[in-house]
């Protein structure tokens, strides 16, 4: 039977606290999961175990997988709550408290206060680390879509957005650097350690091969249609960019420009000043193939793109050749060790990429993401970090 949540204040505290011990558990749960978790707990009878149970569970994990995890932090939790219409109310005198905050979920609110400093937020909840509703600011700027953010938000997102951009994918270089184990016999090494042991070589040495950065080149479409997303894309691929980097960060609509002198400057606001005052072609129409062309022309040329790992973002929409569009994809896939797509659209749901531009980038693209929030941004970083090292071939 229905009936309203008395004390909701209270309520919230008890169902941040389960979220803690979820997230200790390492299930991901996120300000959305808990707003629908206080709609079903709103649905129920409070009194009742097994609806809180089922309540929970329905709407705070979504795999079958989480469902261990799940039933040992409701065990823990429910131990130190009174089963009473108030299922959330505070423990009563004599009764036991609840559970303490384990050691994970420490470090989890240790983060969370960090990530809340990075966004310019002040963080609540008390000393012994409770992080209570403290991730909800965070939250809210990792699942707004980029095209409704204000420019306050942008400028409290800046933070997070470098450090997303941090993501580096790495090669496997021909170099090698000293080991304990590796496919390769350190000869010198061997021998001048046989010099203590009679010159027989009692100890082997090893090498392997050095890891070293590999080339990333960012294209972002600041066309019309993707004007809404492009600000937010242009502050990630600055934050990409950096001096100590293998980098370089064009944008594109009716031309290709080049931007990463531009924004190598360690002040963020001089260097997105700069960008905008070089850009022409700022919300105008798209010519993708013609630019993917020039690209090559003029990068490919001096051997940029081969090996190197292109984050190309744009909605697909194409207003030129379609077949200069092919031609180009499959030679820039060809040179590029991994090709990456991110189209803002793809986080719309029920999304399906049918523009005949994207339809036909598609066939030469390793991996296709989407790109309207921070989240999925990071989803993009941890694509990028966990490339192959080794050069494929096609």
């Amino acid at each position: 039977m229905s009936q309203s949540l008395p004390d909701g204040e209270r309520v919230l505290a008890k169902l941040a606290t389960f979220a803690r011990l979820l997230r200790a558990g390492g299930i991901d749960v996120g300000a959305a999961r808990l707003q629908d978790a206080l709609l079903a707990l709103d649905a129920i009878d409070l009194s009742s175990r097994e609806q809180c149970y089922w309540a929970m569970r329905c709407t705070m994990i979504s795999r079958a997988d989480q469902v261990t995890a799940f039933d040992d932090a409701f065990a823990s939790f429910w131990r130190g709550v009174r089963a009473e219409p108030a299922g959330f109310a505070a423990p009563q005198q004599g009764q036991a408290p609840a559970p303490a905050m384990p050691e994970p979920a420490r470090a989890a609110a240790a983060r969370q206060h960090q990530l809340l400093e990075a966004a310019g937020e002040q963080p609540d909840g008390a000393a012994d680390g409770a992080v209570g509703m403290t991730f909800s600011a965070v939250e809210r700027l990792r699942e707004l879509d980029f095209a409704h953010y204000t420019p306050d938000e942008r400028g409290r997102a800046r933070a997070l957005l470098a450090r997303v951009a941090r993501a580096t994918p790495q090669r496997r270089t021909r170099r090698t650097r000293p080991a304990r184990r590796g496919p390769q016999l350190d000869g010198r090494r061997t021998l001048r350690g046989a010099l203590g042991t009679e010159g027989y070589p009692v100890v082997r040495a090893w090498r392997r091969p050095r890891i070293a950065a590999r080339k990333l080149l960012f294209l972002v479409d600041i066309s019309g249609s993707m004007e809404p997303y492009a600000r937010a894309l242009v502050m990630f691929m600055q934050a990409a960019v950096a001096p100590v980097r293998k980098v370089e960060a064009f944008t594109f609509g009716t031309r290709l420009t080049r931007l990463t002198s531009e924004l190598r400057s360690s002040d963020p606001d001089r260097a997105l000043e700069a960008a905008r005052r070089e850009v022409r072609d700022w919300a105008g129409g798209t010519r993708i193939g013609e630019n993917i062309k020039a690209l090559n022309d003029r990068v490919g040329t001096r051997g940029f793109i081969r090996g190197a790992v292109v984050v190309i973002v744009s909605d697909g929409w194409e207003r030129g050749d379609i077949d200069l569009l092919d031609r180009e994809m499959r030679r820039l896939a060809l040179a590029a060790h991994t090709v990456v797509w991110v189209n803002p659209l793809a986080g719309e749901p029920g999304y399906e990429p049918l523009a005949i531009g994207m339809a036909t980038a598609l066939r030469h693209v390793d991996h296709f993401l989407p790109g309207h929030n921070l989240r999925s941004l990071e989803t993009l970083a941890e694509v990028l970090e966990q490339l192959p090292s080794a050069y494929r071939r096609r």
